[in-house]
């Protein structure tokens, strides 16, 4: 199992990924799931993905291969090439990136599916597609193993794939379009970090790509390991944090009415202990003498 998410903000996009996987609790190992591609300076497309390893091993593959084809065609052009063939080299749109992503992926899946399902393997592989083409706007896409696609919106700015439910709690809190680009990097560290506490099939190294709008390049590339001073920091800072809110939530009535039947009643004053008023020179707080 894996977690990866990605927001899609105002500012531009923030994607972040563990980078654990397994076969088996005996058997864990760590592979990078996020991949950055930059095949032209006019474009820059991230991808990160959850699901069977070679699978995405091999569609990694096929991408980086038809960027050479395209590239030597480009240079050298041959009159058998498909000119209207998409990759990421000469889509025109990102949409039009991830539908060619996610047609690689059910290729692969076609070709191996088979062969995988009779040994009782999945084959499938969920992807996150999030990049810009210059002169269109950034964005952030979610591509099924089934080859479909959608993409983020203002109203849901973010998308998880893998072991999602155990991060989504402080997404659906804290995640909006309008969050500064450092503060959402901090929240998807806090999203992984929640995830790893809950399974363990995810877990650091944290990959955290940041790209802000219009730049076409990453501004900054995180990987935070298990003992980085700053996600031991992050993640007490975090838990403290909850700890501390949860302590001073309301009381419920019936806890307010318990507490104030176990205070003491007030002391009276002194003066009250007397039953008489003081006069004729006796004094406060003293029973007056008998008559003789």
């Amino acid at each position: 199992m894996t977690y990866c998410l990605g927001l899609a903000l105002d500012e531009g996009l923030v994607m972040a990924a563990d980078s654990r996987t397994n076969a088996g609790v005996d058997y864990v190992t760590t592979f990078s799931k996020l991949h950055v591609f930059q095949p032209a300076p006019d474009r820059i497309f991230v991808l990160m993905s959850a699901g069977n390893l070679a699978t995405t091993q091999e569609v990694l593959n096929r991408i980086r291969r038809d960027l050479d084809e395209s590239s030597h065609e480009r240079i050298a052009p041959s009159v058998d090439w498909d000119r209207t063939r998409i990759d990421f080299l000469n889509a025109r749109y990102l949409f039009e990136a991830a539908d060619y992503v996610g047609r690689v992926s059910l290729g692969v899946q076609r070709d191996h599916g088979p062969a995988l399902h009779f040994s009782g393997v999945s084959a499938e592989t969920t992807l996150i597609l999030g990049g810009q083409i210059a002169g269109a706007p950034h964005g952030l896409y979610l591509i099924y193993p089934q080859g479909n696609y959608f993409a983020a919106s203002p109203q849901t700015p973010y998308l998880q794939i893998g072991e999602t439910k155990y991060g989504k709690p402080a997404l659906d809190r804290i995640a909006e379009p309008k969050l500064s680009l450092e503060d959402a990097a901090r929240l998807c560290v806090v999203s992984l970090d929640a995830t790893s506490r809950s399974n363990v099939t995810v877990g650091p190294p944290y990959e955290v790509a940041i790209y802000a709008k219009d730049s076409l390049a990453i501004s900054h590339r995180l990987k935070l390991t298990a003992d980085s001073p700053a996600l031991r920091a992050l993640s007490r800072s975090w838990n403290d944090g909850i700890r501390g809110v949860f302590e001073h939530l309301p009381r419920f009535d019936w806890e307010a009415m318990g507490e104030a039947a176990a205070d003491p009643p007030p002391r009276p004053p002194d003066e009250a202990l007397d039953p008489t008023p003081a006069g004729d020179g006796e004094p406060s707080g003293r029973l007056p003498s008998p008559a003789p």
